[in-house]
């Protein structure tokens, strides 16, 4: 029998990470949609200017943020599901970093799976059969749990990787390694920044 204390804190954290997500999209688009302008004939006429596009559906903000929540999630738990919490925020802000330098894609989804299907994909697991093989539960919900308190706020990423964009596992020798500066290792793997677009582990 099942008790309330069988819902793990994971579980919470996890709803309450998606709820906190649910509510600001929903408050964001609420105050866009009652937005009015001041109809005041005496301002001067507006500049002529393009059109903006319509205001997304709640549901289009809301697909959009579950997917980049599954992105984040898929990358830390296939690159970095057993190195623990700090192994995976360093795969975390490696994904942040490349999104910044705006030469890697403009959303968490892009980054991740940019090149996916082609040789030469980013990241390795989006190229290969891991995404096929079944999850552990338990890795899996902890990469969930982890990529949800990151995309609120409540985990902050710390720059502990010293701006990395590239990263590569310590038994990989890959040849673009010399061409990067290499800022640190976390666990298993070692990270590096510069200006190239290199391959990752």
């Amino acid at each position: 029998m099942k008790s309330n204390d069988a819902i793990s804190r994971s579980d919470r954290v996890l709803v309450a990470a998606m709820a906190i997500i649910i509510a600001t999209a929903s408050a964001a688009i609420g105050a866009s949609l009652s937005y009015h302008p001041s109809t005041n004939k005496s301002l001067a006429p507006p500049l002529a200017v393009a059109a903006a596009p319509a205001a997304p559906t709640t549901d289009s903000v809301l697909t959009r943020l579950l997917a980049e929540h599954k992105c984040l999630s898929e990358v830390l738990y296939y690159e970095a599901r057993g190195e623990g919490a700090s192994g995976q925020k360093a795969i975390a802000e490696v994904v942040f970093h490349r999104m910044n330098t705006g030469n890697y894609g403009h959303s968490i989804c892009a980054v991740v799976y940019e090149g996916a299907g082609h040789p030469g994909c980013q990241f390795s697991f989006a190229c290969n059969s891991d995404r096929n093989q079944r999850r552990d539960d338990l890795a899996w919900r902890d990469a969930e749990t982890l990529a949800a308190r990151i995309l609120t706020g409540e985990v902050r990423l710390a720059n502990a990787t010293g701006g990395a964009t590239n990263f590569h596992a310590i038994s990989a020798s890959p040849d673009w390694a010399d061409t990067l500066e290499k800022t640190t290792q976390i666990g298993n793997h070692i990270f590096y920044k510069g200006a190239g677009r290199s391959h990752d582990s």
